[in-house]
């Protein structure tokens, strides 16, 4: 009976222990005003800047027509600031890194004026500057870090390019991931009405709302995986918010067990020209947008989806661009990471970062482009249904609470099992207006860590797709040379699809023979089969034209 006694007063003592613990810990938070922990992921994007990969990711924002400098600060004052994280900078101590509030915030720190000077051509020298010396402008932007003792993001309002000017954004990837940053900017444009562009709160609204292709999860089968559990998002949520208690989800199957062998022993990918050490040297590259409708035509025509004819197309020119520098490709694959929103629609405006990383082999070795879409696509449904975005954040979270020196040996491990960092992000269909301004183009470029020396960005709006690419010049010194190889490899698709029978379009039995000599002429009449022949026919034009 003592003993019981005695084994209640310790339970008693012990409860009462951890509130006043609690109650401490709670009353020195609120000691430490403007002061809050910074998570374990967002930690280890923080630390994760190196002297070959900078953890920012970069934007270009184009206006139609020019606008004031006054304008986009007064846009930033309203809208920007009103989301605290854009006022803090970041502490870092023994016990781990903080938000602080800056006591003595100073716009102009963060919104800086530029003017690009043009290059001199035949001895003459001024008028607006062009597309080479805007790249140059971004690829130096984004060699440089940005200042620790000032909250970590930058805009740059830049005049003189092509007549007009456009606004080069640099956020730190601690502050927020793409879909977070991409409702951010959303935020701070306008519909062609003068309406302010709003996220809706309400599900049944998600489908007219012109942010949905920004907060849905990128793939769909992540989440249905994390459904066969029972209950999808909570579960997620909390594997989330507490990594370090993987374990305790063991029971959700096999399949975590398999992924997490997948990501262990994931072999290297090939080596090519692509694939060594980062300098920390910037380039960047962009190109005239693809038709939207032409992609998807293509994908209706295949059966396949606007990410598997994109990245077929990415594949391809990667491909020619090895081959035109003496690279053999016979077999060749080059493994990217493919960040999966894990985020839910409600929460598209909260910071941080919730995503995870898959990696997507791309068959560079195979020339046929019909056989790469179909190859892009079943490697893409074997993605699916899969915990390796789970996985990879729980192994972010994990490393983030760790010393720097063992999370930098972990991620490095993992960036040398890739040679590019790869993402898509669906926008607008329509116009849109910042600061009074339309926007005619929109691009963005992703971070790499370790030794990832390419990331592609691909982006669709306004009825284009736009891919961005940045490079790391001891890699690729002129990655525009990969870019203008993606329009080319999309033709092949068209011409090739044009000269199939519509039977062998989605039969993936033909041989590579089969298909290559069936220039059979196509039925016209059908909603998919003349469109092709069609596009075909400007795909044809166009060439000839350029």
């Amino acid at each position: 009976m003592v003993t019981k006694a005695a084994k209640a007063i310790s339970q008693r003592v012990s409860s009462e222990v951890a509130s006043m613990a609690e109650n401490a810990t709670q009353a020195a938070k609120r000691l430490v005003v403007g002061r809050e922990r910074m998570s374990a992921v967002d930690t280890a994007w923080l630390r994760m800047d190196s002297n070959r990969n900078l953890m920012m990711i970069v934007g270009v924002d184009v206006f139609e027509k020019p606008v004031s400098y006054e304008a986009i600060a007064k846009l930033i004052t309203e809208r920007l600031l009103k989301f605290k994280r854009f006022r803090q900078k970041v502490e870092t101590d023994a016990s781990g890194s903080w938000w602080v509030t800056e006591k003595n915030f100073q716009l102009g720190q963060h919104l800086v004026h530029h003017t690009l000077k043009a290059k001199a051509k035949s001895g003459k020298s001024g008028g607006p500057a062009g597309e080479a010396e805007m790249q140059e402008f971004v690829g130096t932007l984004a060699s440089q870090p940005l200042d620790p003792e000032f909250p970590l993001w930058q805009f740059h309002l830049v005049e003189n390019y092509k007549g007009t000017n456009a606004l080069v954004v640099r956020i730190h990837h601690c502050i927020a991931d793409g879909i977070a940053l991409v409702a951010v900017m959303m935020s701070l444009t306008d519909q062609n009405n003068g309406a302010q562009v709003q996220p809706s709160r309400r599900a049944k609204d998600v489908d007219s709302n012109p942010w949905t292709p920004f907060l849905k999860p990128l793939t769909k089968g992540t989440i249905k995986a994390i459904s066969a559990t029972g209950s999808a998002w909570s579960k997620s949520i909390e594997l989330m918010a507490q990594p370090d208690r993987l374990v305790d989800y063991a029971q959700i199957g096999s399949q975590v067990l398999k992924d997490a062998a997948k990501i262990a022993l994931m072999p290297n990918d090939s080596q090519t020209i692509l694939k060594g050490v980062p300098q920390g040297s910037k380039r960047v590259a962009w190109n005239d947008p693809l038709p939207l409708v032409e992609v998807k035509l293509i994908c209706k025509a295949l059966d396949a989806s606007v990410n598997d004819v994109l990245l077929s197309c990415v594949a391809g020119s990667i491909r020619q661009y090895l081959i035109a520098r003496g690279e053999s490709v016979e077999g060749v694959e080059l493994r990217a990471m493919v960040p999966v929103n894990l985020r839910p629609i409600e929460q598209a405006l909260k910071l941080g970062n919730r995503f995870g990383l898959v990696p997507l082999t791309l068959p560079v070795g195979v020339a046929d482009p019909i056989e790469r879409v179909r190859e892009v696509r079943r490697r893409m449904e074997g993605l699916k249904g899969g915990y390796q975005a789970l996985l990879a954040f729980a192994v972010l979270g994990v490393v983030g609470l760790t010393p720097k020196v063992v999370q930098t040996q972990v991620l490095d491990l993992l960036a040398r099992k890739a040679t590019a960092v790869m993402t898509n992000v669906p926008g607008p269909a329509m116009p849109i207006y910042m600061a009074g301004g339309k926007l005619s183009r929109v691009m963005f470029w992703v971070p790499q860590s370790g030794d990832i020396g390419v990331g592609v960005s691909i982006l669709s709006y306004d009825g284009g797709v736009q891919f961005g690419l940045i490079t790391d010049s001891a890699l690729c010194d002129d990655p525009q040379t990969i870019i203008d190889g993606f329009a080319p490899e999309f033709d092949k698709l068209i011409m090739t699809l044009s000269m199939m029978p519509e039977a062998m379009w989605n039969d993936p039995e033909l041989s590579d023979g089969a298909r290559h000599g069936a220039l059979f002429p196509m039925p016209s009449g059908d909603s998919v089969k003349e469109p092709v022949r069609k596009s075909a026919s400007k795909q044809a034009r166009r060439r000839q034209a350029a």
